[in-house]
């Protein structure tokens, strides 16, 4: 594990912009009104998504990622010049908000430092579908990517990536795509920010308070109960439902982002030492972090991106190196 040291600059703009999240009011989904209230907020934030990103050198592109009998539609953001490597980004938002554009500044610039395409997946939300729902969506967008999707792309390195629930769902699509088959040598590494990957609730969830910033600490385990109403306790601490508790061994390299103020942060720190028993994973723990740290206009969001881009162009060189020397 790794704790990244601020400032003391950094540090006191971090713990400004703390005090302002404690006033305001914590995530919490209690009927299915507030969500659809959510959704339509974003959706009309998103207005003109497209032009700003084509001023940035970024094209879009839609896809529908057509496997397994489903239909599930992709976003692509291309740079301009060659592409390096793919990145199937899964976004957060509880499940039960949020769409395949809500990442857009992150990707953009992640397609822009990397050379990498970012295909982001616009899988359905809760409580239109299931659990399972959103989980087959993402897995059928990556068997797409690894399979007939972007042909042109077919010999390049595939990384996923997820925050938040979107990490939850990057972490069963890969303990899925290993229980059917060998995991496919092109996937070259797992980013995951401050995931969920114990629906049972990990240690620092059961223990959140009301102090908790942007997540409704006390309501955290209901919420995850929610999620599935079908099972107990013991059946959603199972893989793929609960990553934590899958067969890790056999992974591609991982790369974790935990925040020292978020109630998951028990979750990403028993993530990383289970996939470290068998595998690499390297975690980067934030000081004074909260959840969603990376849409928050501090030093934190600068260095997680910053740490993600040299990651996964080192990840892309190493590729690229096996490959010669494969071909030699």
């Amino acid at each position: 594990m790794t704790k990244i040291v601020l400032d003391d600059a950094a540090l006191q703009a971090v713990l400004r912009f703390n005090a302002r999240l404690a006033r305001l009011p914590r995530f919490r989904i209690r009927n299915r009104f507030t969500p659809a209230v959510a959704q339509w907020l974003l959706r009309a934030g998103q207005l003109g998504a497209d032009g700003r990103l084509a001023r940035r050198g970024i094209r879009v592109e839609r896809h529908w990622a057509a496997i397994d009998g489903l239909r599930v539609p992709l976003r692509v953001l291309r740079p301009a010049g060659p592409v390096k490597g793919v990145v199937l980004d899964i976004h957060g938002g509880g499940w039960v908000i949020g769409n395949a554009r809500m990442d857009d500044r992150l990707n953009a610039a992640l397609a822009a430092a990397c050379q990498v395409a970012v295909a982001s997946v616009d899988y359905r939300l809760l409580p239109r579908v299931a659990l399972q729902g959103a989980m087959d969506d993402c897995l059928a967008a990556a068997r797409w990517l690894l399979g007939p999707g972007l042909r042109e792309f077919a010999e390049l390195p595939l990384f996923i990536l997820g925050e938040s629930a979107g990490a939850h769902l990057a972490a069963t699509v890969l303990l899925r795509l290993k229980a059917a088959a060998p995991l496919p040598q092109r996937i070259a590494g797992a980013v995951l920010y401050y995931g969920v990957y114990d629906l049972g609730g990990s240690p620092s969830v059961r223990a959140a308070g009301p102090e908790t910033l942007v997540l409704d600490g006390p309501g955290m385990v209901g919420a995850l109960r929610m999620l599935t109403p079908e099972c107990g306790d013991t059946e959603r601490r199972q893989a793929p439902c609960s990553p934590l508790y899958g067969d890790l061994s056999g992974l591609p390299p991982a790369l974790l982002f935990a925040g020292e103020r978020d109630p998951l942060r028990d979750d990403s720190l028993l993530m990383a030492a289970r996939w470290n028993e068998s595998g690499d994973a390297e975690l980067q723990l934030l000081p004074e972090a909260p959840h969603g740290f990376l849409h928050f206009p501090t030093p934190l969001s600068a260095l997680a991106q910053a740490r993600t881009h040299a990651w996964i162009r080192a990840c892309i060189a190493a590729w690229e190196c096996s490959t010669v020397r494969s071909t030699a």
